[in-house]
């Protein structure tokens, strides 16, 4: 699957004559075909699409991509030396390029090499991209159902003296296993004092009894991302540990509720912390409730209190508020949203009350 004619169909409202599509995340969206890097450009036009690559991937590419005219590189002729062939060919006067991951030397050179204006143009891809098709839907769908298997399993393991590292390697494994083709970013788990980290580094401590195991993890299908966290306790928890898991599903289910197409990003994440500052924890929810997923794992649009836009509808954001009590211990949970006119479809089937093992 490709989308040239629906990025084409956006150039003249953008007052572009073409658009040039050098990061990696935006040539897989256009053109369906993965390569790492900068190992590759697409150029779309209002009728032609081209795709530039080299002799590694020159295959591969004309096996999966389709709607478009393939080049290659070689000694002497590269992205920028085939991209002004066209230029000169189509005679492209306003050209739309990516300053949101453009390198000023990459800039810096398309300026010198083409005979034509450069226009920054990220924002016309993040549009696009907030809103998912159903050929996008179905593939973060599959990705989440990996992800749930896995995590099914992982829950058998999870056992006091089990290390960190031990469970972050089994959940890599485990959803390769089931299909994934890649993670979606690198397992979290994290336990006991050090679930206070969000981000933290899955390390050898052994788990122990009465603490909570956070696992954050996802993987990718077919080019798109999961993303989940459910946090566990081990043996027994503590009225504490109770308070702040209540408090965290509560808010999750708070800002799932106001999640509707429409609403700002701000209006979603300020009813999940409502919750959690009228329990007394809002000092230690740090984060925003959620972020966009899609082809990459951190995209457009957020439910954070900085986004006053309102979100569109098919936009796929997280949901994953936390409370994390320095040096005690830490709780998140997350689901990923799809956002329609009239609420939100939750793509997580993961059960979420508490769970102690």
């Amino acid at each position: 699957m490709n989308r040239f004619q629906k990025i084409a169909a956006q150039l003249k409202a953008w007052n572009l004559d073409a658009l040039l599509l050098t990061g990696e995340a935006n040539r897989f969206y256009a053109s369906g075909f993965h390569s790492a890097g900068g190992d590759g450009a697409a150029l779309i036009t209002e009728k032609n699409a081209y795709y530039f690559t080299d002799s590694r991937y020159t295959e591969a590419a004309r096996r999966q991509i389709q709607g478009a005219e393939l080049r290659e590189i070689g000694h002497g002729r590269g992205y920028a030396e085939l991209v002004s062939e066209v230029v000169s060919q189509q005679q492209i006067g306003r050209m739309g390029f990516e300053d949101g991951c453009m390198t000023v030397r990459e800039y810096e050179h398309y300026h010198k090499v083409l005979l034509c204006d450069l226009t920054p143009a990220t924002e016309l891809l993040m549009r696009l991209r907030s809103v998912k098709d159903a050929g996008e839907l179905e593939a973060m769908t599959a990705a989440q159902r990996i992800a749930e298997r896995a995590l099914a399993d992982i829950l058998e393991e999870i056992r006091p003296g089990v290390t960190e590292k031990e469970l972050a390697g089994r959940l890599q494994y485990l959803m390769l296993h089931y299909g994934a083709s890649d993670m979606s970013f690198d397992p979290i788990v994290v336990s006991g004092p050090n679930g206070s980290l969000p981000h933290g580094v899955p390390s050898e401590r052994p788990i122990g009894q009465g603490e909570f195991v956070t696992m954050d993890f996802g993987c990718v299908y077919h080019g798109y991302c999961s993303d989940m966290t459910r946090t566990v306790a081990v043996g027994y928890a503590t009225e504490e540990m109770e308070k702040v898991y209540q408090t965290v599903l509560c808010a999750q289910q708070a800002g799932i509720h106001a999640a509707r197409a429409g609403v700002t990003g701000r209006e979603v994440d300020g009813a999940a912390r409502a919750v959690i500052d009228a329990a007394g924890y809002g000092a230690f929810f740090g984060h925003s409730f959620g972020h966009g997923v899609g082809v990459e794992i951190h995209e457009a649009p957020n439910a954070s209190p900085m986004n006053e836009k309102p979100l569109p509808a098919g936009a796929v954001i997280s949901a994953e508020p936390g409370v994390y009590l320095p040096g005690k211990l830490g709780v998140r949970i997350e689901d990923v949203i799809v956002l329609t006119e009239d609420g939100c479809r939750n793509l997580t089937k993961a059960p979420k009350d508490l769970l102690i093992l």
